[in-house]
């Protein structure tokens, strides 16, 4: 039998996901209308550079023909480039001469605008990925600000977003209380009504940092939730993508109607590598009572109704000592026994810290990933379950692959 395989679109996109695009003019040029990306572009030395500058924007997400969406991973090396301009389309150009027409996800209206008290709504914590919003006023984690025994941080190892700092100061967060500012909810609340007015968004996805205390997350996600109805009115169904709560918060969420769906992110298989991955979610928590409350959300919300995000790939890091088919071998038990719970995981690509040290991570993590997402399709037709479009669609999903494949298979994948 032959052995199973990516649907095409799915195929094209893990090889832009991994490949990247070198710089062209024709890129540059992209970014003065496309959402910049958070990661510029830095050229190597001896890397052909026309800009003059070490480093330059470049847009974030492109959409090819068929609306799969992809995150922009700019590399010097790549085969594909660039080539066009807006009026004339851009198209994606591989060395071995295929060519097709891409677009770029644009820098919508309410973005360049302020609220009434002159924030730039940019920074009013309401950004896109595609047809998504995810709102966020209240970012800072306190697992950064806590050690352990060996005095490093309970970070999560592969998060360097949530540091509180003066990055997020006009949010005016503050640590150990679930209260949200009151100005920080107008903003949103403003930049929300906008962007919802502007159109184009689809879903709603709520999240924050991390609480040592879960039932004071659960109240920030209460109010947080409350407060996005208020604009929202039910119109588009929202996500909570919180950490694990406990089961009175969750009652209220799905009894109140303040969400459709949840997404607590377990983010790696095992108790082990959860501990190693997560020390903070391992210590405040706790790997049973974390699955314990997707079981509750199940219970409450319904079978397909309740995922988690997953790494993919951190367990290729040096220190947890994994081949590629013995990481993908645990990934893919963690997705069945999930399923087997009515919990939906949906992987996003881990992009290494560590690459420069292990030249062949990539092309492992490649074999990973490839091999992870044939064998969940597999498993997600075998239990009868799909990820819901109110929750995550192939629109959104810039740097995953659920719904790409299963959009693009008539007939089931199997071994």
């Amino acid at each position: 039998m032959t052995a199973p395989t990516l649907p095409s679109s799915a195929q094209l996109k893990i090889e832009l996901m991994f490949d990247g695009i070198r710089y062209s003019d024709s890129l540059g040029a992209a970014a003065e209308h496309a959402f910049p990306n958070f990661y510029p572009y830095r050229f190597r030395p001896g890397e052909p550079n026309p800009t003059g500058n070490d480093k330059v924007t470049i847009p974030y997400l492109m959409t090819l023909p068929d609306e799969t969406l992809i995150r922009v991973k700019g590399t010097a090396d790549a085969p594909w480039q660039v080539m066009g301009d807006a009026l004339s389309g851009y198209r994606l150009r591989h060395d071995d001469g295929r060519e097709l027409p891409v677009a770029f996800t644009p820098l919508p209206h309410w973005m360049r605008e302020q609220t009434s008290d002159g924030l730039p709504m940019a920074q009013a914590g309401v950004s896109l990925h595609g047809d998504m919003a995810i709102i966020n006023i209240a970012p800072g984690c306190e697992y950064f600000l806590n050690r352990g025994d060996n005095g490093d941080s309970l970070r999560c190892t592969f998060c360097a977003y949530g540091a509180p700092n003066e990055r997020i100061k006009h949010y005016e967060q503050r640590i150990e209380q679930a209260e949200l500012s009151p100005v920080a909810i107008q903003r949103m609340q403003e930049t929300l009504r906008a962007a919802l007015d502007e159109g184009g968004i689809r879903h709603l996805y709520l999240v924050g940092g991390s609480m040592k205390d879960w039932s004071l997350e659960g109240d920030r996600y209460l109010a947080l939730a409350q407060a996005v109805q208020q604009v929202n009115g039910h119109r588009l169904p929202v996500s909570c993508g919180s950490g694990a709560l406990p089961a009175d918060r969750l009652e209220r969420l799905q009894g109140e109607g303040l969400v459709d769906q949840v997404c607590f992110n377990l983010e790696v298989w095992s108790a082990p590598l959860f501990a190693k991955v997560c020390p903070g979610k391992a210590r405040f928590v706790g790997y049973e009572r974390w699955l314990q409350a997707l079981d509750q959300a199940v219970a409450l919300w319904g079978k397909g109704r309740v995922y988690s995000a997953m790494v993919a790939g951190i367990e290729l890091e040096p220190e947890h000592e994994m081949g590629w088919d013995e990481a993908a071998s645990l990934a893919i038990e963690g997705a069945d026994k999930l399923c087997e719970r009515g919990v939906l995981p949906v992987y996003s690509l881990y992009w290494p810290t560590g690459g420069r040290d292990h030249p062949d991570y990539f092309d492992r993590l490649h074999h990973y990933f490839e091999r992870l997402n044939i064998d969940y399709a597999a498993i997600r037709r075998q239990r009868g379950l799909k990820i819901s479009s109110d929750f995550m669609c192939h629109c959104c999903a810039y740097m995953q692959l659920e719904c790409d494949i299963d959009r693009g298979v008539k007939e089931p994948i199997d071994d």
